[in-house]
């Protein structure tokens, strides 16, 4: 793309990016560069590493994507089995899947071959797609050190290595997964690392992997688009329910997303909503890939206006034309306010954001405050009015939830510590612990080959040597984040 007047490249051909690459861009709608893209491409195409700091829907793909598929146009489709010559990391499965779609469009016409790797979905389907050899992969840390770790992955001859929403990624505990996949990369790779905010483990993260970087930073850490105009409702959280579907009644809000804290809330939402003649899609943790993919592809088309989800959706759900975002419960960490109400006010459209607090969640709110360097003005207040009540035929439901939408919990994997049920008293064969009765011991010596009563060990008992730390030639732990 030339400037008629002065012939002179503009746009992304000012930026390096040319061919077939520069037309299917244009024809994509990526014509003026944003300021990350700006910024990350030349230095990319010179070869150097990349350390950018950006808020989300600040164009980071492109940024990232343009450069690497630049070089791989120009190495021909030959291509070595089992390897993959860019890898792209994401948090979660969300983000993969809009990052190969952002892919795809960039690449159109170039044969560039891509893969996705991603857990809660087939894997013999995922191991056939990288058997010939990909030009990029991209995937979740977890399941591509399961394909690295049995050998259906080669990752020597990765040349480019994208790890995108670094801080996600150290909040889900990927960070030893990332730097063991990392190693496995080729010595004189290239390496981009971009994140929302920069704590000091992204710090350290990125002195380990990158060579010599080009440090980016477009925005203020952990501040929000302009154009977002956010809010906050008080009310008590047995008003919630009642002021979300006022709130809704409203046309005007034609495509929304509503933020719980936890997995369980979520779907309690998902419920009143329906009670309260709403039809709304969710997506959280426990939910399968193609369950989650099936209500984002319904939201996506309109099919349902309202997507109700946990922060596992907070980033990579890139969805045109959201006009509001609602916090129906603040958010643990204040991080993550900023990565949910970004899901509107993109590429410049404007977008609302409103917050519903309840007096118990004020601390929560004085935290989000701080970070986004604003007060949030309190449009309405129903803390003065009555509790509603709730409709008798409706079941009530109690369930316990940890929380957040992580799914490490530590202890029991419902979130409980040992012992919690039954008022903290132990249960020995169903009955509380004041009615404990013991069957009289047999009389007699003890059995030859027995073992002391302190050196026992119950039937199939294996005793747990060393940890549980995820290497490629180890085992699988029980647990992991998706």
């Amino acid at each position: 793309m030339t400037n008629e007047n002065q012939a002179e490249p503009n746009g992304f051909a000012a930026l390096g990016i040319t061919g077939a690459l520069l037309k299917a861009a244009n024809a994509a709608g990526f014509t003026d560069p944003k300021p990350i893209q700006a910024h990350a491409i030349p230095p990319q195409l010179e070869g150097r590493d990349i350390f950018g700091i950006a808020q989300t829907g600040s164009g980071k793909t492109a940024a990232f994507a343009l450069p690497i598929l630049s070089k791989i146009i120009g190495l021909g489709t030959k291509r070595r089995p089992k390897t993959a010559r860019a890898l792209i990391l994401a948090p979660t499965r969300e983000l993969a899947v809009q990052i190969e779609d952002t892919i795809k469009l960039l690449a159109k016409g170039a044969h560039i071959s891509t893969a996705l790797v991603l857990g809660g979905v087939s894997r013999y389907s995922q191991v056939k797609k990288i058997g010939p050899g990909v030009d990029i992969l991209i995937a979740t840390p977890g399941r591509l050190t399961d394909l690295v770790r049995e050998g259906d992955l080669i990752l020597a001859d990765t040349k480019w290595l994208v790890l995108d929403e670094g801080d996600r990624m150290l909040d889900m505990g990927f960070i030893n997964d990332v730097k063991r996949i990392a190693k496995a990369t080729a010595p004189d790779r290239q390496t981009a690392l971009f994140s929302a905010t920069m704590p000091n483990e992204i710090a350290e993260l990125a002195k380990g992997l990158l060579k010599d970087p080009v440090r980016i930073e477009v925005s203020p850490q952990s501040t929000t688009a302009a154009e977002i105009v956010q809010s906050v409702v008080l009310a008590r959280t047995k008003q919630k329910r009642q002021v979300l579907s006022k709130m809704l009644a409203d046309e005007m809000m034609r495509s929304v997303i509503v933020f719980s804290r936890t997995k369980h809330g979520a779907d309690r939402v998902t419920k009143d909503l329906a009670r309260d003649g709403f039809n709304a899609a969710v997506i959280h943790g426990n939910k399968s890939q193609n369950a989650r993919q099936k209500a984002l592809n319904d939201f996506r088309d309109g099919s349902v206006r309202i997507l109700v989800a946990t922060d596992i959706a907070a980033r990579g759900i890139d969805v045109p034309g959201i006009s509001h975002v609602v916090n129906f419960d603040l958010p643990d960490e204040a991080e993550s306010y900023v990565h949910r109400i970004g899901r509107t006010g993109r590429n410049g459209r404007d977008g609302i954001a409103i917050t519903l607090c309840d007096p118990s969640e004020n601390g929560k709110l004085r935290q989000v405050e701080r970070i986004i360097r604003m007060k949030l003005p309190v449009i309405a207040d129903h803390l003065g009015s009555p509790d509603p009540q709730r409709d008798p035929k409706e079941k009530t439901e109690r369930h316990f939830e940890p929380a957040n939408d992580r799914e490490h919990h530590g202890g029991r994997r419902d979130g409980r510590r040992p012992g919690s049920g039954n008022n903290g008293k132990k249960r020995f064969g169903g009955k509380p612990g004041g009615e404990r009765q013991f069957a009289p011991k047999p009389q007699g010596d003890r059995p030859a080959g027995a073992k002391p009563n302190g050196e026992r060990k119950p039937d199939g008992f294996k005793r747990f040597k060393g940890n549980n730390k995820r290497r490629f030639g180890g085992k699988r732990p029980a647990n992991r984040a998706a």
